[in-house]
Order: C-alpha cells, then structure tokens, then sequence
C-alpha cells in the first residue's frame, strides 16, 4: 500500500510538472520573425551590394559596443557598426566588426555543408532579375536560373537562382508563378525585386528541427517537397543532391524559415563548434518572443546551446530591442530571440 502511494504520489508531482511545461512552452512562443542578421566583413561595401544589385533601402545605422554587448554574443571587446536594411516588408541586418575580426567563409563550402543559410529573394520576372545580376558580376552559384519540373507538384514551375555576395554568402532569387509561394508576391508586379520569402538553413535531420522550430519555438509548417532531379543539382551545384525541404512561418508573419535536408549527397560538414558571432558564417534568425523568461526556461531544460550566457538587457533600444539572447538550434544555426 505504502509503494502505490509513493508511485502515485510521484505520478501526480512528474504529471504537474509536465503540464506547467507545457503551459510554459505555449505561453512563450515566437510571435513573429523580424529580421535576418549576417556578419559582413566590409559593411559600406555590403550597403552598396544590397542596395544597388537588390534594391534594399537603408533604414538605420548604429555602432556600438561594450559590456552588455559582449555577452550578448559571447565575444570579448565587441564595436560594431550595424545598418538594418529593407526590402518590401522585411528587413536584414548586416553587422560589421570592428573588434574582434572573425574567420573568413570557408572557400570550398557548399550547399550541403550545414552552415549553409541564404534569404530567398522574390523577383517579378526572373530573366530581368538574371540579367541584372550579371550586369553586376555576381558570382554564381547555379550555372543558370533553374525551372523546376512539373513532376514536382509542390514547388512546379518555381524559377531560382543561386549566387554570392561579396563576402561569400549565399543568395537566392526565387520566382513563383501563380498559385506558388505566398499570395502576396503576385501583387506587386511593377519592382523587379519584391521581398524576402524566406531564409533557408541546411540541416541534418528534419525530425530532430521540427522539435526545436515548430514544437519549441511555434513555427508552423507551411509547406513541404521533395526536390531531387537535374535542375535542383544544378541549382544548388551540389551533384547528384536530393533535399527534403520544409517550409515553416511565424504565425506574426516575417520571412519564412526552410529546412534543406540533403537525403544525398549527405556528406556536409558539421556548423564549426569554435565558430563565434564575428565569425563571416554567422547568421541569425531575429525571433520576437511572449514570454522571453519562459522560452529561456525551455531550452535549459531541453539542454539547447547558449551563445549568450542569459538574456541581456540592451541600454537605450540601440538595437531596437529591450533584451535578448543569442542560442543554437539543433545544427549550430543562431537564433536571437528578443522580447520584454
């Protein structure tokens, strides 16, 4: 008798703490996605490539730097100038380091390795948007802009193309014909360059992402394929590649957030565990939380990596939020979540 009461006493106490979890987790999810940060090494030379090959427009310059700043990002000595872009609807980020200078992007990376991220930029005509690029020397990444075949129910008809910008990092110019992608991209049709549909990350198991980005931080998935066959090789230059992808969004809007998990080849190299925020293949998700505390909670108890130690109190709003954290997804990924 004494045994079952003990079993259904622990019962009772894992049974409570497991629904004030959960309660937790729901009342902390991610509202909306708010912006893309890239570390850039050169950031005037940066502001020219967004603005005149994409068309971004500038929104706003800081530099700053010290001690909150440091443990923010798990550096020491920080100054950086910082400019936050727009195009259409959704913003970027580009950070300069002035102390300390990071590592360089790997010159043999590829779209498989899995610190691969890019934005996907809509484009109302992809032939102009191409010829565009190439009026600007982009550096490519696909041979060509691919259209992808019409066996592929889900993504039929999509037009993209890979490239570079000056530092190394990936790009993408996306077409969606009707009845493809968000409705929004079909109304405007005067811009040749329209927004930002989503930022893809490459990873290494979409189960293992799913619990992190939709259970944990409240994604919800959009949309899902399976994409393999020339054109996608050639779009990523990856031979032989075959990617189940996963599209999810916040339920506040912002980009999208794209699983690319490479069934084949699956031989990309692991997110550097020494790599650090100046590091140029730092990207960050900006994540706009409910309940900071609670998300915080919930990663510590799941035993998610922190690049900050906790969250921190940013003085006088110089980066357009009152506190935040940077942590890592499943692959190394940083995701910065801001809030009260």
């Amino acid at each position: 008798m004494q045994q079952r009461t003990s079993i259904n006493w622990f019962f009772h106490c894992f049974l409570a703490y497991a629904c004030t979890f959960i309660v937790t987790l729901v009342q902390a999810q991610v509202i909306e996605v708010s912006s893309v940060g890239i570390t850039v090494s050169d950031i005037d030379r940066s502001q020219k490539f967004f603005t005149e090959v994409l068309s971004f427009e500038k929104v706003s310059e800081v530099e700053v730097y010290g001690p909150e700043h440091d443990r923010l990002l798990g550096v020491f000595g920080v100054r950086m100038r910082i400019v936050t872009m727009r195009l259409g609807q959704e913003l970027i980020e580009l950070t300069e380091y002035l102390t300390p200078q990071g590592k360089p992007i790997p010159q043999d990376s590829r779209s498989n390795d899995l610190w691969f991220q890019h934005i996907a930029i809509v484009v109302s005509n992809m032939d102009k948007a191409y010829l565009h690029l190439r009026k600007h020397h982009v550096q490519h990444v696909s041979s060509a802009p691919q259209t992808l075949p019409e066996w592929n129910e889900a993504a039929a008809g999509i037009k993209a193309f890979y490239f570079r910008d000056p530092d190394g990092h990936n790009m993408e110019i996306i077409f969606y014909p009707p009845g493809k992608g968000n409705p929004k991209w079909q109304k405007e049709k005067i811009k040749l360059f329209l927004g930002i549909d989503h930022t893809a990350i490459a990873i290494s198991n979409t189960h293992n992402s799913l619990k992190f980005y939709r259970d944990l931080l409240g994604l919800k998935v959009a949309g899902e394929s399976m994409n393999y066959g020339q054109e996608q090789a050639l779009l990523n230059n990856v031979f032989g590649a075959r990617l189940q992808i996963t599209g999810l969004q916040a339920s506040g809007g912002g980009p999208g957030v794209e699983f690319l998990e490479y069934l084949s080849p699956n031989d990309g190299r692991p997110y550097p565990l020494n790599a650090r925020p100046n590091d140029l293949i730092h990207w960050h998700i900006t994540c706009v939380v409910q309940n900071l505390d609670g998300m915080i909670q919930s990663l510590r108890a799941l035993d998610y990596r922190f690049i900050s130690s906790d969250a921190v109190e940013i003085t006088e709003n110089a980066l357009g939020f009152k506190r935040g954290i940077l942590i890592r997804g499943p692959d190394g990924h940083a995701i910065r979540l801001i809030g009260d």
